[in-house]
């Protein structure tokens, strides 16, 4: 660190800062549930109770970590600008684009996977209470993102799109991380390896299934609406 004691706002954020960039690099090297905050201070040579002056846990660390990976998601999201052509070549595209935007972002998985079992836990009512603001937040951006490419989902189906979506990466991801051992069984009876799970393959396949079937009960809608004129 390049000072002792943060005294000013600016060295406070800086030192947030700080700790926000020790714990996204040790997460590149180990999953969320082996980051301690024994260890992030060592990182950051701090004491754990200095640590402590920043963030109120190692979980609202995370949080905050979650938040920053989200907001950088978001933008590289917002740079691709939407297609044209029928509806099912834009949801296919988008397909596409959610899933390798995801597999390229291993920190961001590995918190999203965490953030119901771990990140939730020890923290305050307060934290909880500005995560979820974040979380509503960014939702709502993404269902304008959703829009742009398939405006044809309206709100509701780019929010559903995007919740079965979320859920389904939250699975995908440790499942398509399974232990030593079990990539050892795997190699050694290979029938096995049809139950490995490919997450931009799973990712990619959720956003078209589930894409064509909001699109198509849209247009049932519209005709059946149409129909009662």
């Amino acid at each position: 660190m390049g000072f002792q004691r943060a005294r000013t706002e600016e060295q406070r954020n800086e030192r947030r800062r700080q700790i926000l960039d020790a714990a996204a690099a040790m997460l590149t090297e180990m999953p969320v549930a082996e980051l301690t905050l024994t260890a992030l201070s060592r990182r950051v040579c701090l004491a754990k109770a200095n640590v402590l002056r920043y963030f109120e846990s190692r979980e609202a660390v995370l949080l905050a970590l979650l938040k920053a990976e989200i907001t950088d998601w978001i933008t590289e999201l917002e740079s691709a600008a939407p297609g044209g052509g029928p509806a099912g070549k834009r949801g296919d595209r988008l397909a596409e684009l959610l899933a390798t935007s995801l597999a390229r972002r291993p920190v961001l998985c590995d918190l999203m996977s965490a953030q119901s079992t771990v990140l939730e836990r020890n923290i305050s009512a307060e934290t909880a209470l500005g995560h979820k603001h974040a979380v509503r937040e960014h939702l709502e951006t993404l269902v304008r993102f959703t829009g742009r490419h398939l405006p044809e989902l309206g709100d509701e189906g780019a929010g559903t799109l995007l919740q079965t979506v979320m859920l389904m990466a939250v699975a995908a991801w440790p499942a398509s991380r399974p232990p030593q051992a079990v990539l050892d069984a795997y190699a050694a009876d290979p029938s096995l390896a049809v139950m490995c799970v490919d997450f931009t393959d799973v990712v990619r396949r959720t956003v078209e299934v589930t894409t064509s079937g909001l699109l198509a009960r849209a247009k049932d809608v519209s005709a059946r609406e149409g129909q009662t004129r």
